[in-house]
């Protein structure tokens, strides 16, 4: 580890632009671009801001450690799928899913009745051809003006990333899951 100075003046100088909502995408595959998406509904729930969540590979049932906290506090998360691709039953279903689950997104940010609206695991029925870009990104492009917009999921389509305000690439340097390590409650789930 090299050691640095500590910096005594600030090293950017304060924004002068219009405050508007943002697109917001954590893509990668490294581990917590869901958790860095709930981390900024939990500070805009803090701030007594309108949240709505969105997860588009969870089922409706779904019980992780999220649902049941952010149940608690009285965050709203909706599961819109039926798991990973690789658990389905019927692929077909499961992108239907995926579009009625859209249409519901939609609404919602177009409504402008929320600041955050977060669209987690979006980024698969995108790349699986189960949902048209071009839908999502019109959304993005005619949402309300203060509405911010959070995107999760690995291999983010190049169009999102270019519209994005702020983008984070979520980099897997070493995952215990190799090292044969299961996954475990409360830390993945």
């Amino acid at each position: 580890m090299q050691i640095e100075d500590a910096p005594t003046e600030k090293r950017y100088e304060k924004p002068e632009g219009e405050r508007r909502g943002l697109i917001i995408v954590n893509t990668g595959d490294g581990k917590g671009k869901s958790t860095a998406a709930f981390g900024l509904a939990l500070r805009a729930h803090g701030r007594g801001k309108a949240v709505k969540i969105y997860q588009f590979m969870k089922v409706p049932t779904a019980r992780f450690g999220e649902h049941r906290m952010f149940e608690q506090i009285g965050i709203p998360i909706e599961g819109l799928g039926d798991g990973f691709s690789w658990k389905s039953q019927d692929l077909e279903h499961s992108a239907q899913l995926a579009r009625d689950g859209w249409e519901k997104a939609r609404a919602t940010i177009l409504s402008g009745e929320q600041f955050l609206v977060v669209l987690d695991e979006i980024t698969y029925p995108l790349i699986y051809g189960w949902l048209p870009l071009e839908g999502v990104l019109q959304t993005l492009r005619d949402r309300p003006k203060d509405v911010h917009v959070v995107l999760t999921g690995r291999r983010c389509p190049e169009e999102i990333i270019e519209l994005a305000d702020t983008v984070t690439e979520m980099k897997l340097i070493k995952h215990a899951f190799k090292a044969g390590v299961p996954a475990q409650r409360g830390i993945e789930d």
